[in-house]
């Protein structure tokens, strides 16, 4: 399951953009640090194709994604250094697999704190890129020596490269997002050389980036304005503009309720919807889905795994004993009815061990261990 870490300033929106997402359990307050311990929350991953398979199938057990969301502490000028929740805040952003910087537009006297985005992010830009330098500096000589200890040691060399180009960019005040762009990881690579070989050591700005844009009810109107600054200053990044009070409160309802209010409210499918499919995108994640009597299922894999590996998330024994895959594209499965007329018609593809799977791929797959 991939982890979605809210990182902002405090009283920025961080803990009402979980709970729109998550459907509530976080306090959100309009003081700084009302987090002081992470939220931690999953939500199912809507999927009108999965619905629509499980329907044909008449399937007793319907199982969509998941996607972990974590709503850290506010951070504060200094984090880097102790400050606020310090240490503790920064932790927790290390365990993540990708940051969504969570930027307040709106202006509320009842609320403390700056109402700029672009002074959010950078604040946070900051303290991430400072905390970042201070743990290549306290790491770097260790891997020097141990490189000239062991000059045969071809991972290590690329490693301490790593680390080199990683300080040069750092002690410029660069994250590293913005050194080596993130653009390649919708391919399934790690987006540049040196990410492989820094990955051991989780380093804070070497992460996917998204952003959240907080906005208030009145500015929804504008969103686009708003958020052209942000995605300037963050190219290839996606900024997702939201009125994330609207949001939370939308997510409190459910059925005709819900859409109702998001209807009337000018908000679309909503909250989670919109930012699922940012964040799938941001890290390259597609869907592929079973389908039976018993159950029908959505997994996720990462863009350009091939069928044995795809095999895997179902089982370890799949992809160790894969033999072959039938596929079919959903849409075409449910035109056909089911999966022993699509069949009989002959439109079944058997794929072997090279064949990349494809979002919305339905499949079986056959293997002997």
């Amino acid at each position: 399951m991939e982890r979605f870490g809210f990182v902002g300033l405090p009283n920025a929106g961080k803990s009402s953009l979980f709970n729109s997402l998550a459907g509530g359990g976080a306090l959100a307050a309009p003081y700084a640090f009302a987090t002081t311990d992470p939220n931690v929350g999953v939500a199912r991953v809507p999927d009108a194709r999965l619905d629509a398979l499980a329907e044909m199938s008449a399937s007793r057990k319907v199982v969509p994604t998941t996607t972990e969301f974590i709503d850290i502490g506010g951070l504060v000028e200094g984090a880097s250094k102790g400050e606020g929740l310090g240490n503790r805040f920064l932790a927790g952003i290390r365990e993540v697999d990708a940051i969504v910087f969570v930027l307040r537009a709106f202006g509320d006297a009842d609320v403390p704190g700056p109402a700029d985005p672009l002074e959010h992010l950078r604040i946070v830009e900051t303290e991430l890129t400072l905390a970042d330098l201070e743990s290549v500096e306290s790491r770097i000589d260790r891997r020097r020596k141990a490189a000239r200890s062991q000059p045969s040691d071809a991972a290590l060399a690329d490693e301490v490269a790593a680390l080199d180009a990683a300080l040069e960019h750092l002690a410029a005040g660069t994250p590293l997002y913005r050194a080596w762009p993130l653009g390649a990881v919708t391919d399934g690579s790690d987006g540049h050389p040196h990410r492989a070989a820094l990955r051991s050591q989780f380093l804070l700005t070497d992460k996917p980036v998204m952003a959240v844009l907080n906005l208030g009810e009145d500015q929804l109107d504008t969103a686009a304005e708003l958020a052209a600054p942000i995605e300037a200053e963050l190219p290839g990044a996606t900024v997702l503009p939201l009125c994330v009070q609207l949001e939370a409160e939308a997510a409190q309802l459910t059925g005709a309720e819900r859409a109702e209010l998001l209807e009337g409210l000018g908000l679309g499918e909503g909250a989670l919807e919109r930012f699922v499919a940012a964040a799938h995108g941001l890290l390259g994640l597609h869907t592929f889905l079973t389908t039976g009597e018993k159950e029908s299922r959505a997994w996720t894999f990462r863009a350009g795994w091939r069928a044995p590996q795809c095999a895997g998330r179902i089982h370890t024994d799949f992809e160790r004993g894969f033999i072959r895959a039938e596929v079919i594209d959903w849409a075409d499965l449910l035109d056909l009815g089911s999966w022993s007329a699509a069949r009989d018609a002959g439109r079944l593809r058997v794929e072997g061990k090279d064949y990349p799977m494809r979002d919305g791929d339905v499949v079986e797959f056959r293997f002997n261990v």
